[in-house]
């Protein structure tokens, strides 16, 4: 999308403005910070108003407003299997069965609901597993905001991903948590703001200046092959889209970005209802995106190389009002970094560098959060071959921690070792496919009906085996998640 050249100042400077504001909101945040509680999880003291908002925030981001709606003009709505169909069903799962339990456990970060569980080599193991799952996304943020930054200001990209990273960073340095969250609200709100906008304006386009008339349009024109949300004709492709729909509606229940949040509610109450909130908002503004997709197809039929919603906002937006998508997409952006760098960096800090440094818990997670960044800065420089590669492994939170988070939530287990035997079965199957290339379980070797099964849910049901495989299911002693005692540690830990 290019702007009008007398208008890059009005840009220039609402977004400059815009940053101010941001560490504005940081430096009020840092007053809050008196120790890690309140650097790491906000003194467990967010209101229902802001903890559904930082949820939705955090995963509104680049890969919703543009990647989604991307995919979705070109392949149709089971294209938004993962994102907001899978994602957006997370929410809502965490809501209903994880946010309570984990909540009443007072815990910081995840890795440490598998000390408590299963003792500190599933907690090391976990930590492992999840703090590089990170590394990728941060990068291709940092790619994707520079990226705007070379469209508008001509800015080289080497110096973009250093002043994109710097932005990101600082503000999340100051106030950690609550930094994080304060900017989130405000992020959340300019995005909704500037999706609504662009899309009344697009659909009165396509209506010839009625919203409803543009709507019919659409389900009249559009290929309904584009409009099947998922397979109905062939079990294979279903079968494709099952893996990548639970990838993303499991996948990330275990992620500390999400947990993090839940931990910082005030109640066990306000954390359930947060996640369901957010969950209902993020399906239903997840789809304005995947609406706008379907618009472009009709009225740039020929063009289906340019990202959509910046194009639209070429085409129909009044210069001025562009720039509040401009600033928008920017929202939705830093918004997503904050967090993913924040994440990691409390997991580093509290559950691997604690354990062998003498600096205090404040100072470590400081550290971290630089340390998280420049790696991901690193990666951002090393070319998209190398983020995309760690990018990829987000999967890894499914198929080695979610069965044991899940079974461990709704048990007392004797030891670690069931957990340990999952979390290196699932992300060991997993790894072994994807170092070989193979996009499938057992590529080339014919299944039952000729099926092949997706990789992400046979590296799951394998770590599930082999959970079940050491502790068997008539061996499990099951509890109610209620009477999990926030201290609790295993009878003996491996």
């Amino acid at each position: 999308m290019e702007i009008d050249p007398s208008l890059k100042w009005l840009l220039a400077t609402t977004m400059i403005l815009y940053v101010v504001g941001m560490y504005l909101i940081g430096y009020y945040a840092q007053r809050k910070i008196h120790g890690t509680v309140d650097f790491l999880v906000a003194g467990r003291k967010l209101p229902l108003s802001l903890a559904w908002m930082t949820l939705l925030a955090t995963w509104f981001g680049a890969g919703t407003l543009l990647a989604s709606a991307d995919e979705v003009r070109r392949e149709g709505l089971q294209a938004a299997a993962l994102d907001p169909f899978g994602a957006g069903v997370c929410l809502l799962l965490a809501g209903m069965f994880f946010a309570g339990p984990l909540w009443r456990m007072e815990l910081l970060t995840v890795p440490e609901f598998f000390r408590r569980k299963f003792g500190v080599s599933a907690e090391l193991l976990s930590s492992c597993i999840m703090v590089p799952s990170y590394f990728g996304w941060v990068a291709a943020q940092f790619v994707a905001l520079a990226g705007v930054l070379q469209l508008f200001f001509g800015i080289d990209p080497m110096i973009g991903l250093t002043l994109v990273a710097v932005i990101g960073t600082g503000y999340t340095l100051m106030g950690g948590m609550w930094s994080v969250t304060l900017t989130d609200a405000v992020q959340i709100a300019l995005v909704l703001i500037g999706l609504l906008i662009l899309a009344a304006v697009s659909l009165g386009e396509l209506g010839g200046g009625s919203i409803w008339t543009g709507l019919a349009r659409i389900s009249k024109e559009t290929d309904p092959a584009m409009l099947e949300p998922f397979p109905t004709k062939n079990v294979a492709a279903f079968l494709g889209w099952l893996g990548v729909f639970l990838t993303g509606a499991l996948g990330n229940l275990p992620g500390q970005d999400l947990m993090q949040r839940v931990f910082a509610a005030k109640s066990a109450a306000t954390a359930r209802w947060a996640c369901i909130v957010a969950g209902l908002c993020y399906l239903s503004f997840g789809l304005i995106p995947l609406l706008l997709a379907l618009v472009g197809n009709l009225l740039f039929p020929d063009d289906v190389t340019s990202e959509i919603l910046p194009a639209l906002a070429h085409a129909f937006l009044h210069p001025a009002v562009a720039v509040v998508f401009v600033v928008a997409l920017l929202s939705a952006v830093l918004s997503t970094i904050d967090s993913a760098i924040l994440s990691p960096a409390s997991v580093l800090a509290e559950n691997v560098l604690a354990k062998f440094s003498g600096h205090d818990s404040l100072t470590l997670n400081r550290l971290s959060v630089l340390g998280v960044a420049l790696c991901s800065l690193a990666l951002a420089y090393a070319g998209q071959d190398a983020y995309a590669l760690l990018e990829a492994a987000y999967v890894l939170t499914l198929v080695g921690l979610f069965i044991p988070l899940t079974i461990g939530i709704y048990s007392r287990p004797q030891n670690g070792r069931p957990a340990l035997a999952s979390m290196i079965v699932g992300t060991g199957v997993w790894g072994i496919h994807f170092v070989s290339g193979l996009e499938t379980f057992l590529q080339g070797v014919p299944l039952i009906g000729g099926w092949e099964l997706p990789l992400s849910l046979a590296a799951t049901g394998c770590s599930l085996l082999a959970y079940f495989a050491v502790e068997p299911p008539w061996r499990i002693k099951w509890e109610s998640p209620e009477r999990t005692s926030t201290n609790a540690e295993p009878p003996h830990p491996s």
